[in-house]
């Protein structure tokens, strides 16, 4: 594939890959920001792309495993910057203190629930999740999309009669 082409399958791609950044950064500003570093991290990495495969998908899976990892620098550094962010609190004159242990704790919950469906339900739900279209899944995974629609049906069945029987 040649620059020229890589860079008009990449334009093509804007509007979906934009979407795509807004859903996992929920700001305007960092899906630029995410998708500015998708598309060099892409061009970067061109000639791994085999020419006859999904081309979206991989530019789409580079984009998740950015954000992922930008999630979790962001992550470590919060923890670092989280007395400060007390004081400030503080200093405002407010006395709530808020406690994540339990959001945390919850979170810790969902993953051994999502661990507990089976990798056949998971993963094609945890792609849905992501932003992959059904045909997408099928064709990463080498199964029927009826299957795909099945498997998530399920996976979603399943998560909300485990989270009704934890949290009723």
């Amino acid at each position: 594939m040649t620059n020229q082409e890589f860079t008009n399958e990449v334009s093509k791609l804007n509007n979906l890959l934009f979407s795509f950044a807004l859903r996992l950064t929920r700001s305007q500003q960092d899906a630029q920001d995410l998708m500015q570093e998708t598309k060099l991290r892409a061009y970067r990495h061109r000639n791994k792309f085999t020419v006859g495969t999904n081309f979206k998908s991989w530019v789409s899976t580079i984009m998740r495993n950015t954000y992922i990892n930008q999630y979790r620098k962001a992550k470590s550094r919060r923890h670092v910057n989280q007395p400060i962010e007390n004081f400030t609190y503080a200093l405002e004159g407010k006395t709530a203190v808020t406690n994540d242990g339990e959001q945390d704790v919850r979170m810790m919950e969902l993953s051994k629930m999502m661990d507990s469906i089976g990798e056949i339900y998971r993963i094609p739900f945890m792609m849905f999740y992501r932003g992959y279209e059904y045909q997408e899944i099928a064709d990463h995974m080498g199964i029927p999309i009826g299957t795909v629609k099945s498997r998530i049906f399920l996976a979603r069945r399943k998560m909300k009669a485990m989270i009704g029987n934890r949290y009723a």
